[in-house]
């Protein structure tokens, strides 16, 4: 695939499909999550206690009882310890490691179009071989500006979108982080509407799940991969 269908698809084909993907995949949905939150925590809750984040949150709350200027002073203290950045590094590492857990689900819908039979080991495809350092390298690269653009409200969702078929398009057409960036943009350019509508949908139904004590998030957290495959299906060809 070089260029982008020149029909634009209806949104309400896209979200039907994207659900469809969701719906038929439940149980790796529930799989992901159990398996994402379970080392994310694990991990959070280890390098807490190593580099003394418990002991901090403490400080904090004795100065917050202070005044909310002493609160201030002490969060950026503590902000520029040697723990603090570990931290913050252990953090970054942690979610760039589970990154390419998403691809499996690429792999799965894949699968579901071509009526082949499925298997837990599928969702961990994105670790065979040199994929882990590929997609964890782009995700590292997507993640560093994303952090840094936060504090606004337009850039990070320009940024979302300007780069929401890397992934795909590395996973599916071998594209380098260059290529899917540039096909991912022009995409974006011809099909901004759909693309933006996706976007704050799947984004509200992958949060809806915590209003359902938390259970209902297992199943939700992921919906975000199916409305990528959708777009990335519905906008993309893909030819020999």
């Amino acid at each position: 695939m070089q260029e982008t269908n020149p029909q634009k698809p209806g949104i309400d084909f896209i979200l039907k499909q994207a659900f469809f993907y969701w719906n038929k995949t439940l149980l790796y949905q529930l799989m992901y999550s159990i398996i994402y939150f379970s080392i994310f925590f694990t991990s959070i809750f280890f390098f807490a206690s190593k580099f003394g984040i418990w002991e901090q949150n403490q400080q904090l709350i004795e100065a917050y009882k202070i005044s909310m200027e002493a609160y201030v002073q002490k969060a950026e203290a503590l902000s520029q310890t040697w723990e603090s950045r570990m931290f913050l590094y252990s953090f970054l590492a942690t979610i760039v490691f589970l990154y390419p857990l998403n691809l499996g689900f690429f792999q799965i819908y894949r699968k579901l179009d071509l009526k082949e039979n499925i298997s837990i080991s599928d969702l961990f495809v994105g670790y065979n071989g040199a994929n882990f350092f590929r997609y964890a390298a782009y995700f590292l690269f997507w993640i560093i500006p994303y952090t840094q653009l936060l504090g606004t409200v337009i850039f990070p969702l320009f940024w979302v979108a300007v780069t929401l078929f890397i992934a795909p398009l590395m996973f599916f057409q071998n594209k380098t982080i260059l290529e899917g960036i540039t096909l991912s943009f022009k995409a974006m350019r011809s099909h901004f509407v759909e693309i933006f509508v996706c976007i704050l949908v799947a984004f509200i139904f992958k949060y809806i799940g915590l209003g359902l004590f938390f259970i209902g998030f297992l199943f939700t957290f992921p919906f975000w991969n199916a409305m990528i495959y959708s777009l990335y299906k519905t906008i993309f060809s893909e030819k020999p």
